[in-house]
């Protein structure tokens, strides 16, 4: 698909508008979330509450008026076609579980595919105030300042983020700590892929791997990975790999060869 600068200008534009409206909605029903109504999905563990519903009802509705050409993937809701190429790929509050539980580490995740590359990623952390976003040869920032990938550090004197959920067998994810840690690496957990992702550009981290994750959990932070000049590993953006789960790792220069071994996988790109 051949895109033009101004209409990845012009998401790009919307979806920061859209990630901070998202997060303050999120953040009143954060702020009251003893009145929450809570439901479990696949198991105990994966949960989602009536605020995921309503931030990515807003945010589909907000799309439709501005493009109503463009597809529009996600978490809560599934996936509506669109005409135009372009797809957004939202997750309303990805880290849920640390929502619910009164935890900071959650945000809103907003990606859009010209395609099936990601060519507008914005991450908003409401509780601490942090934008970042990325477009298609326009390099990433965090709160407008330009950011980038760790430079200069490796494995085994920065710290990787780990996600794992119901998808994952317990020995498989003990197995990649166990060799993680062997290592000489050090690792966190804080409950939202897309974070982690987006610490992943902003130099906090060395490398994020999940053996499992689906699109709209990882797909706008791995714009902010590209745009800040890291590596990642492919995901299959398209047909029913969109709606499917894959693995998703991302990583600075100095870390890919290391964590691509730890996770058994190919070396990213």
């Amino acid at each position: 698909m051949t895109v033009d600068a101004a209409d990845v200008e012009a998401r790009l534009a919307l979806a920061r508008t859209l990630a901070r409206d998202a997060g303050a909605v999120a953040l009143a029903y954060f702020n009251a979330r003893e009145t929450l109504v809570v439901e479990a999905k696949a198991n105990p563990q994966d949960v989602v509450s009536i605020a995921d519903r309503r931030v990515e009802e807003m945010l589909r509705a907000r799309i439709a008026e501005a493009h109503p050409g463009d597809g529009v993937l996600g978490e809560e809701y599934g996936l509506t076609e669109g005409t135009s190429g372009f797809t957004w790929v939202l997750d309303p509050i990805d880290g849920t579980s640390p929502f619910v539980n009164g935890m900071p580490s959650w945000c809103v995740s907003i990606a859009v595919l010209a395609g099936e590359e990601p060519v507008v990623g914005v991450i908003y952390a409401p509780c601490v105030d942090e934008l970042y976003a990325a477009g298609k040869g326009q390099g990433a920032t965090l709160n407008e300042a330009p950011m980038h990938v760790s430079s200069g550090r490796s494995l085994r004197d920065g710290v990787v983020g780990l996600g794992a959920n119901h998808h994952v067998a317990p020995a498989e994810f003990a197995g990649i700590v166990e060799r993680l840690l062997g290592m000489g690496g050090n690792f966190i957990r804080n409950g939202s892929g897309a974070l982690m992702l987006a610490y992943v550009a902003a130099g906090r981290l060395v490398g994020y791997y999940e053996p499992y994750m689906h699109a709209w959990d990882c797909l706008a932070g791995y714009c902010l990975v590209a745009e800040a000049g890291g590596a990642l590993l492919p995901f299959p953006a398209v047909g029913e790999g969109l709606t499917r789960g894959a693995p998703v790792m991302a990583a600075a220069p100095g870390a890919v060869a290391d964590l691509s071994r730890i996770a058994g996988l190919p070396r990213a790109a």
